[in-house]
């Protein structure tokens, strides 16, 4: 057993793009984790998705073994975390298992929106942050300036900094010696009641659950009995192991290190992350503190494009909720696509993450509603309703007030972008709240937002406004009164429920001109003239019609009497006023797609 004074846990925290993979690959080629010929860039990013996009979605776990300068072997347990805004919420549960955490910072870009974010996060939990710069072997490298940015973020001096190029190696093994001296080793009684903390789980086909735990007080072996103290869950252990980086079986899993534990559990629901394991026979007194519970802030409709794969869905999106308790779904059955899932996500990303997997590792092909955020509506009864779904909407001489959430928004930009970045936060109906400058020429901006306005578009508008170079970090603030509305479309007058809007009063007509319009392309020619309108409430606030189908029924008559061509015409013109009456409208799937494809979008308002 490794004594606790040479286990030590830490965690990469950094905004997206620093370089916390190439880092995590180059301490496990220095410390030869991982053979040379099964050496490959982001070792620890195993998803398909991760690698195309060269972003980590899932936090990582993986034991290394180091001996360091004076002679001392330890045991190094890494957790690699995300960086994007979206995925905060994996960095908070991987920080909860950790002593310490390296902090690293482009050397180019210095400290952006996510670096101060994730730097709170780690303070928040007492880690001693290790503050590296990265990619000090570029040309565009200013080392001495970022230095003072991370001095000013942490409060720590220039001495504490380390420079690094993790793509090169360079400085890697003084990062390494600094984690064996600067990080504190964990706390806890091995001999005590056991106890461990789930910081995420997966779910094998072959094995069932398989929790990632952080061991805190006493051992876990193979055959013990097992018990879950939230839910309450009896089982006993199949295997212990570790990551290294692959899963290695172990006899026992001691207090202080990282690993996984299989409970034999075949049941996705059975298991929370941030749960606490015991063992029945010596329980612990109480849990250990958990995380919060992740609170959903976008909201979409997912449909099975053949409506035979609902229960493969159903079952697809259990097993995905296991490995990302972020995700929140439950059923929803909607007129024009059938049966489906209400879900809920933490951004876009997270969204569009989620859905390519479940296309990707199910073999599902869905479609996805118009993304939307919570409203809450007080009634003039007094009652308050919580509305994730615009078909929820109630009427409006029911309501008293519309209340939608904001956000308080931090944008770090570039001084020479300021104004364009200004004007796109007052677009967004934001309000300015402080702006501060960090260095001469880079300027941090605080926003309240309302997140409608920037679940769809507003970090692609960022990017274009600031050339790249401003980013973005927010959290939930509060809600709000708003002048929002139900905007509806209606096909031939019948209400398309998956095509229904919120929308701010003031943007209703644009957004219900352009989704009539669009559709107007999509919808396929009939035997008679079909209306598409754009209503809030009784309202009719925008009409397209797609032209009816036409028959030349006068195209026998040679000449003679007029009459005998009007009679025909008539005729006809009856035929499709009856048609008309009792013909229904079959929306086609790629009407639905083009409509809710979020890149079709226009005018960024939708």
């Amino acid at each position: 057993m490794a004594r606790f004074e040479h286990i030590r846990n830490f965690s990469i925290i950094a905004h997206i793009d620093h370089g916390k993979s190439t880092l995590a690959d180059r301490i496990l080629e220095v410390t030869h984790t991982v053979e040379e010929r099964e050496m490959r860039e982001q070792v620890l990013d195993r998803m398909d998705l991760e690698r195309e996009r060269g972003i980590t979605i899932k936090a990582q776990a993986v034991r290394i073994y180091y001996t360091a300068s004076d002679g001392r072997d330890y045991q190094f347990n890494l957790i690699d975390t995300p960086g994007h805004v979206d995925f905060s919420y994996e960095v908070s549960r991987s920080l909860a298992a950790c002593e310490g955490a390296i902090l690293v910072v482009d050397a180019t870009q210095g400290v952006e929106a996510q670096t101060l974010a994730n730097a709170l996060l780690a303070l928040e939990n007492d880690l001693e942050i290790i503050p590296v710069l990265n990619k000090i072997d570029l040309p565009g490298a200013e080392p001495e300036k970022r230095a003072e940015e991370i001095v000013s973020l942490i409060g720590c001096s220039r001495e504490d900094i380390l420079y690094i190029s993790a793509k090169t190696g360079e400085g890697v093994p003084a990062v390494l010696e600094a984690i064996a001296k600067r990080v504190p080793p964990p706390q806890g009684d091995p001999d005590g009641p056991p106890r461990a903390l789930i910081f995420d789980s997966m779910y094998d086909q072959y094995r069932g659950v398989v929790a990632f735990v952080r061991v805190k007080d006493g051992s876990f072996r193979k055959d013990d009995p097992i018990l879950a103290l939230a839910t309450r869950l009896r089982s006993e252990i199949e295997e212990v192991g570790i990551f290294s980086p692959d899963m290695l079986k172990t006899d026992v899993l001691h207090a202080g290190e990282v690993g996984y534990i299989i409970p034999g559990i075949k049941e996705v629901s059975d298991l929370h992350v941030g749960d606490t394991l015991t063992n029945p026979r010596q329980p612990a007194s109480g849990p250990l503190a958990g995380y919060r519970e992740a609170t959903p802030m976008v909201f979409c409709g997912l449909f099975p494009i053949d409506g035979e794969n609902y229960p493969d869905l159903k079952d697809a999106l259990e097993k995905l909720r296991l490995n990302d308790a972020s995700l929140h779904f439950e059923p929803e059955t909607s007129k024009a696509l059938g049966f489906g899932f209400r879900c809920g996500f933490l951004g876009l990303l997270h969204m569009e993450i989620v859905r390519e997997r479940l296309e990707r590792e199910f073999g599902l092909e869905l479609l996805a509603t118009t993304p939307n955020v919570r409203y809450e509506v007080e009634l003039l009864n007094g009652e308050v309703l919580s509305i994730s779904n615009p078909v929820e909407f109630p009427d409006v001489g029911l309501i008293k007030e519309v209340r939608e959430p904001y956000i308080a928004a931090t944008v770090l930009v570039p001084a020479e972008y300021v104004g364009p970045v200004m004007e796109l936060c007052n677009d967004k109906r934001g309000r300015f709240r402080h702006m501060e400058y960090l260095t001469s020429d880079r300027v941090r901006l605080d926003y309240d937002l309302p997140l409608a306005e920037i679940v769809l578009d507003f970090f692609d508008l960022l990017k274009t406004r600031s050339r790249g170079y401003a980013s973005l970090d927010y959290e939930m603030k509060d809600f709000e009164p708003g002048d929002l509305v139900r905007l509806d479309i209606r096909i031939a007058g019948d209400i398309v429920d998956a095509l229904s809007l919120i929308v701010h009063a003031d943007r209703a007509y644009g957004v219900g001109r352009g989704l009539a319009e669009r559709l107007r392309k999509q919808i396929p020619r009939q035997m008679f003239e079909v209306a598409i309108q754009a209503a809030v409430g009784s309202r009719i606030i925008a009409r397209e019609s797609v032209a009816p189908l036409r028959k030349d029924v006068i195209a026998k008559c040679y000449g003679g009497d007029i009459s005998r061509k009007r009679k025909l015409l008539e005729k006809q013109k009856a035929g499709k006023k009856r048609m008309k009456m009792v013909g229904t409208v079959e929306i086609p799937q790629e009407a639905f797609l083009a409509v809710l494809d979020l890149g079709e979008s226009k005018d960024g308002r939708r």
